[in-house]
């Protein structure tokens, strides 16, 4: 359902794209997971039509997207990084709109509804959703064709669990009707429940692929050792809110308070990558899933609030903010 051959994409500065073969068949789920600089999303962007291979060939639902637009429209739904719904119409209003469009039954519209949990924010104006919730009618949008292909950019962005849960459940009804998926993303958390398969993308190739479930099982349990008075305490990563380094030391700042480790920082940023920590700035690593806010103060200061109950605030380094604002879409 998903075919690429002897794909390449080449810029001034180089080779962007060049993956020799890449099958995603019916029935079957993918993730492509890499950094923003992977080339990940030039390849999004090679599937849904965007842009044309400098060699080789795409397919998807056994049509060129790039030529064939109409019927890549038909045949393939397509989860974009922007949820891209009209805020002043209800939940409702959005499907029906494009139910609409693409000359669907109506009654279409509730049915997705309920799928993807929203029957209770039938009427609730777009704006006023949360994100979990707003990324669960994109997706909504997306299946709403019955389509042979599912596209997924970073599925899970701006989702909380429950949303996330939601997203896996309706994505594997997809795939056991027959659906191809590939999803993309920079991070690995939650993709056990996602898809059978993950490809590890860098520079623009294909490096290494993997059984998400076999990963998950090697690497539990998962616990970060810190020192407490007279004993080791294991900390969940779960509950960390953010790492801090301090004479060349790693400190864990948890609710409760700090705890001092024998890691440095950089050690510590190897063992969180995958568990949903960034590197906030150079003293600091960040749970994502403890953020609330992005804070500009000037052009070139931001901080990161917190949700703990005393709102702490994260300093947020320029680069850093631009690689943050790549990775979640804001």
């Amino acid at each position: 359902m998903i075919e690429l051959n002897g794909v390449q994409k080449v810029h001034e500065k180089g080779m962007l794209i060049d993956i020799p073969s890449l099958v995603v068949k019916a029935g079957e789920s993918v993730a492509l997971l890499g950094p923003v600089d992977s080339g990940k999303d030039i390849l999004f962007q090679l599937l849904t039509g965007d842009l044309h291979p400098t060699m080789g060939s795409v397919l998807v639902a056994g049509v060129d997207p790039y030529h064939e637009r109409e019927a890549f429209a038909r045949l393939a739904g397509v989860l974009f990084p922007e949820n891209n719904l009209y805020a002043r119409m209800s939940a409702l209003d959005n499907l029906e709109f494009f139910c609409r469009l693409r000359r669907l039954p109506g009654e279409r519209a509730a049915e997705v509804l309920e799928q993807v949990g929203l029957a209770d924010h039938l009427h609730t104006s777009t704006d006023k959703l949360s994100p979990g919730l707003s990324r669960r009618l994109a997706l909504g949008r997306a299946i709403l064709d019955h389509p042979r292909v599912l596209l997924l950019a970073d599925p899970f962005a701006g989702c909380e669990q429950a949303s996330i849960h939601v997203i896996c459940q309706v994505v594997r009804s997809q795939v056991q009707s027959g659906t191809a998926v590939l999803a993309f993303t920079h991070d690995a958390t939650n993709l056990e429940m996602l898809c059978d398969t993950i490809f590890r993308l860098e520079q623009g190739r294909i490096i290494e692929s993997f059984d998400p479930r076999e990963q998950l099982q090697q690497r539990r349990p998962f616990m970060i050792p810190a020192r407490g008075e007279e004993k080791i305490i294991l900390i969940d990563p779960a509950d960390i809110l953010y790492v801090f380094a301090r004479q060349d030391r790693a400190f864990l700042q948890t609710r409760e308070g700090s705890l001092p480790t024998h890691f440095t920082l950089a050690e510590l940023e190897k063992r969180l990558s995958r568990s949903g920590f960034f590197r906030a700035h150079r003293g600091y690593l960040v749970n994502l899933q403890q953020v609330k806010e992005v804070i500009p103060y000037t052009r070139d200061s931001y901080n990161l609030k917190l949700k703990d109950e005393a709102g702490t605030e994260i300093p947020l380094s320029k680069s850093a903010e631009r690689e943050l604002r790549g990775l979640l879409g804001y």
